[in-house]
């Protein structure tokens, strides 16, 4: 059994990257569906605008074939950063990849951004950790930029809804925040969340709950007064949220 792990190369993308465009795209999007959430679409177009201003890095394994990538976004003139559309080819996944992009993509951040705020929103624990490790702390939303032009991008999530009635206050998310004038070093980040990462789970499960439950009973009125789409009956949230 070979247990050798591969080998990466992360780079600061650019043009010579294009072609790798549209592949990033299709994984981003397979991605998102097969976790039942939503993402901020791109398009190849967009990816090339970030890989010729040099605010995205890529990632290739021994042979050259890719492997991954990850993008910076500014909001709010500058004033915070968000790293995202974050993706790992299905192949190299669980190899320690994920977090050496993320490491990557924030060391970019801050060094072409030294005074901004990092930010993300992540509904799995495996982000949260990476996080953790890099010195972001869970916060409220707002905390984040209130810039309309960052929350517009939630629009293709299927949870967009849930974020709009609670005015964009909660959602499904957690919300994590690097500020550069005021933070923890990133082994008291990561410590934490390694005390309380059962704890952030079983939070994670009750706001889920808590969010779902209004439309549910919703969905069920619906279902009992016939108004559910012509005759047909809708799919679950659950179904969109667990795949069920």
């Amino acid at each position: 059994m070979n247990t050798t792990q591969p080998q990466f190369q992360i780079l600061i993308a650019n043009e010579s990257h294009f072609d790798f465009a549209q592949i990033i795209c299709d994984e981003m999007a397979a991605s998102a569906k097969a976790r039942g959430t939503g993402i901020a679409k791109r398009t190849p177009a967009y990816i090339q605008e970030k890989m010729r201003e040099g605010k995205a890095v890529i990632a290739f394994n021994e042979n050259n074939i890719w492997a991954g990538f990850c993008y910076i976004e500014t909001w709010s003139h500058g004033e915070y950063v968000a790293n995202s559309g974050l993706i790992v080819s299905p192949e190299f996944r669980k190899s320690g990849l994920a977090k050496a992009i993320k490491r990557k993509i924030f060391e970019l951040s801050r060094a072409l951004y030294p005074e901004a705020k990092i930010f993300g929103l992540t509904t799995g624990l495996a982000v949260m950790k990476i996080n953790s490790e890099l010195g972001y702390e869970p916060v409220t939303y707002s905390e984040l930029t209130q810039d309309d032009a960052f929350w517009a991008g939630c629009k293709s999530c299927v949870n967009y809804e849930i974020l709009m009635s609670k005015e964009r206050k909660n959602c499904m998310c957690t919300a994590m925040l690097y500020d550069p004038k005021d933070h923890y070093e990133p082994q008291e980040t990561k410590e934490f969340f390694e005390s309380k990462s059962k704890v952030f789970d079983r939070l994670h499960r009750i706001r889920e709950w808590k969010l779902l439950r209004p439309f549910l009973k919703k969905e069920n009125k619906d279902n009992q007064n016939g108004t559910g789409g012509g005759g047909l009956k809708p799919k679950s949230l659950f179904h969109y949220f667990f795949n069920l």
